[in-house]
């Protein structure tokens, strides 16, 4: 069964049908056309979103939330960037070439 992708935009929009206008579950998921389980786990999300939480491993359905995940991604990205970066280059099998006077200098360690 094809999944289908529902834009974090939409899931806020439904979800704050039922939190912020009062409509049930049932009827604003028949309306939009989306399953109840979708519907109930987006409301859920967007409880704990606005509550401060971060929705975990799933797409974050708020904006504020969004900024975050990508702010913490990028402190991730840079944190491996920097790890590399200060990481001494490995040896080349035990061997260490050297450039000597134009020519290279092969030593053994």
């Amino acid at each position: 069964m094809l999944q289908k992708f529902y834009p974090p935009e939409f899931k806020q929009e439904i979800a704050s049908l039922v939190l912020d206008q009062g409509h049930s579950r049932k009827a604003a998921a028949e309306a939009m056309g989306v399953g109840y389980t979708a519907l109930d786990r987006w409301v859920r999300q967007l409880r704990q979103e606005r509550s401060g939480e971060s929705p975990g491993k799933g797409q974050a359905i708020t904006d504020t939330q969004r900024q975050i995940q990508a702010l913490k991604a990028q402190i991730k990205r840079l944190e491996r960037e920097k790890t590399i970066m200060n990481t001494p280059p490995a040896k080349a099998g035990g061997f260490r070439l050297r450039l000597k006077a134009g020519l290279v200098d092969l030593t053994v360690d």
